[in-house]
């Protein structure tokens, strides 16, 4: 008898795609936060453990490129009781828009959270439009039309 599961292949997918390398000690994924305020945007990532030196971030064609690694314990004489933790390389990409200025993006990384500012180009900003009318205009009143 066979047994079909139409959600094999979609587990397997998943699977795929939470975990990198094919590991279940290397990171699954970077959680961060995303936000406006005022005429920038504020990107926060957490990297709890992770060396300062390791994270790089990068822009390239209109893709920001977070990086960052943590290295295992190598400990030879510990007798591991429990490994939770996770060690590696965790990447995150993310596609900006046209509105941001990419030579202004500036980062920091303070007590395990990197923080990305990402300021709007000045083209990308509301402005009020003044509008205009000129005085010297005659307006157009209504016309009579001789019938004939």
């Amino acid at each position: 008898m066979l047994r079909f599961d139409p959600f094999s292949d979609l587990d397997a997918m998943t699977r795929g795609l939470l975990t990198q390398s094919g590991t279940d000690r290397s990171p699954r994924f970077m959680p961060m936060d995303l936000y406006k305020v005022d005429d920038h945007y504020v990107l926060t990532a957490d990297l709890p453990g992770v060396d300062p030196g390791s994270v790089d971030v990068t822009v390239d064609n209109g893709t920001l490129t977070l990086t960052a690694h943590r290295s295992a314990r190598s400990e030879d004489s510990v007798q591991w009781l429990t490994s939770e933790r996770f060690f590696g390389a965790y990447r995150r990409q993310l596609s900006l828009g046209e509105g941001v200025d990419t030579t202004r993006i500036a980062a920091t990384y303070e007590n395990g959270v990197l923080t990305v500012t990402i300021p709007m180009a000045e083209r990308a900003k509301a402005r009020r439009i003044e509008v205009t009318h000129n005085k010297s205009a005659t307006s157009i009143g209504p016309t009579t039309v001789d019938a004939d």
